[in-house]
């Protein structure tokens, strides 16, 4: 029991935040993951020892009722007996009662160790459930902070004049130099195809006016 506290409280304490806060640059989602299943896997355990100590108390609990029971029951019957004047039966329920005493006595004092120990279980775990939150709240904090920092290198690379701006600019220039080339190179091809055509019309014209 107290190797299974002591390995606990290495995980959950400051050898946790200590070793968190060398590898945290490097992947520190995957790493708090890893310390949080280690640490829900302790406090499964412990949450079992505190179903067996519970039920341990229950059953010093009904065994102590049993014993004060028949403790009561022969000291009863030995005082029949002795005023009956029997003997041997007084004798043997008197016995019979004493034996019971001192089992009471022995369950009673089982019982308050156990509940003690109970006691003591619930602290701990209690405290490491407690632990065990707050490292999913720094999981969470985490996840936060490695979130905008991504979201703000992807809007600096957005923003910066020499990368994303720079490449649609050129982009938009090289589009609009293409269409000028081809609006240039279509004129150019109608003309050829139409000048014979308009040559000939011009002569007409001038033939026409002499």
């Amino acid at each position: 029991m107290t190797n299974l506290f002591t390995r606990i409280k290495n995980t959950i304490t400051a050898d946790l935040n200590e070793a968190l806060d060398k590898k945290e640059k490097q992947n520190p989602i995957s790493l708090l993951n890893q310390y949080l299943r280690e640490c829900e896997q302790e406090t499964e355990k412990v949450a079992k020892f505190l179903e067996r100590q519970t039920t341990l108390k229950d059953e010093f609990t009904k065994e102590l009722y049993t014993a004060e029971q028949l403790a009561e029951k022969r000291k009863y019957q030995a005082e029949v007996a002795s005023k009956a004047g029997e003997t041997e039966l007084y004798q043997f329920a008197f016995e019979e009662q004493q034996l019971y005493s001192n089992r009471a006595e022995r369950v009673r004092a089982a019982l308050e160790q156990v509940k003690g120990q109970l006691v003591e279980l619930e602290r701990k775990h209690g405290d490491m459930k407690n632990k065990l939150k707050d490292m999913h709240l720094r999981r969470l904090e985490l996840m936060g902070r490695e979130n905008v920092t991504r979201a703000n290198h992807r809007i600096n690379q957005v923003l910066e004049s020499n990368t994303y701006s720079t490449k649609s600019i050129s982009r938009f220039e090289e589009i609009e130099n293409y269409i000028n080339t081809l609006e240039n190179q279509v004129h150019r091809s109608y003309n050829q195809t139409t000048i014979d055509t308009r040559i000939e019309q011009l002569e007409k014209e001038m033939n026409h006016s002499h």
